[in-house]
């Protein structure tokens, strides 16, 4: 069994080889000034460019401070924090992104906080370096996060996020597929609180949430921890069903007041609210069949992520782990020794 530290910092990384050099030195320095016992969990997430060459390297050269986990594809940030959640240790976990746009010089600030009592401290990134699109669209998101899960956290978006051990426990016991780790975190936390922490321009590489993939983001992150756009879907569908009502007596009174060559001419309106229909079941049924996709999903019980090595520097020669990961549960991970 891997001895308990005070804190475990996780960082997800995919294709930050330009970045992780810095991302490591920085984060090794703001832990020791620190103090107290800490490991720092680079998850390769199937990179491509070399980052994973380079994360155990430096598991091999920091000895215990770094562990390097090694996903043999690219399975989403999400899953491959739930990788380092997994492996973690610390009675306090730090998540932190890999392309130092959350400066690692903050994860102070988050510990004393912790020290506080709360369970899970967010962060709001202040002065953000994005464009205008992200941050609107960060900003819509949020709210509507906010008004279907009742957890009144004001940015989701960031990463730089710390958490008490049990929060982590709980997480990993759960067995879906498709989830929200942040929001997942809050619906178990008893305390919680947000601080602001500074937000720095991206230096190196690009992003790599395309508008695609935050949409798809954003989409995984409404239906996945809420059955709101159902109950929204509901609601209007009653209101379109009324309005439909009300056109169709409408359409009576007046065929009988003005006679039929009248209502002869409202053929094509009739026709545009049979679209409004047939429009409203199509979105109706688009939304019950990603419902549906995701329960299959979970039914299946496929792994979430599987991990080809777990690189560490705490034995001599070096050697590296493997470790067999069926899904992120404290039930189902255990180090396998080569």
């Amino acid at each position: 069994m891997k001895e308990k530290v005070d804190f475990s910092l996780v960082i997800p990384v995919f294709n930050e080889a330009d970045n992780l050099g810095e991302l490591i030195r920085r984060c090794l320095l703001v832990c020791r000034n620190h103090g107290g016992s800490f490991e720092i969990i680079l998850v390769d997430d199937g990179s491509s460019d070399g980052s994973d060459a380079m994360i155990s390297q430096a598991a091999k050269t920091y000895g215990r401070e770094v562990i390097g986990v090694i996903l043999n594809r690219n399975y989403g940030q999400h899953a491959a924090v739930m990788a380092g959640l997994a492996q973690s240790c610390g009675d306090i976990v730090v998540t932190l992104d890999a392309d130092l746009q959350n400066p690692p010089e903050e994860i102070p600030k988050l510990l004393e906080e912790m020290r506080k009592g709360f369970d899970v401290v967010g962060t709001i990134r202040t002065s953000r370096r994005d464009s205008w699109f992200r941050k609107f669209a960060s900003s819509l998101i949020n709210y509507v996060v906010r008004r279907t899960t009742g957890v009144m956290m004001h940015d989701y978006g960031c990463m730089l996020r710390a958490y008490r051990r049990p929060i982590i426990e709980a997480i990993l016991q759960c067995r879906e597929h498709s989830t929200f780790i942040p929001i997942l975190a809050n619906s178990f936390a008893g305390k919680t609180i947000e601080i602001s922490v500074a937000h720095d321009p991206r230096l190196q590489g690009d992003s790599k949430y395309s508008l695609l993939k935050l949409i798809s983001l954003q989409f995984d992150l409404l239906t996945s921890m809420s059955t709101f756009p159902l109950r929204l879907l509901s609601f209007l569908g009653t209101i379109v069903a009324l309005c439909g009502m009300a056109f169709g007596v409408f359409l009576l009174v007046m065929r009988f007041y003005m006679g039929s060559v009248w209502a002869a001419q409202g053929v094509f309106t009739l026709f545009a609210v049979l679209f409004v229909f047939i429009g409203a079941q199509f979105i109706g049924l688009g939304l019950l069949g990603e419902y549906i996709g995701r329960i299959y999903q979970d039914v299946r019980d496929r792994p979430s992520y599987f991990v080809s090595q777990v690189v560490t520097g705490e034995e001599k020669d070096g050697s590296v782990t493997s470790l067999e990961t069926a899904r992120p549960s404290t039930e189902t991970h255990s180090l396998i020794r080569e």
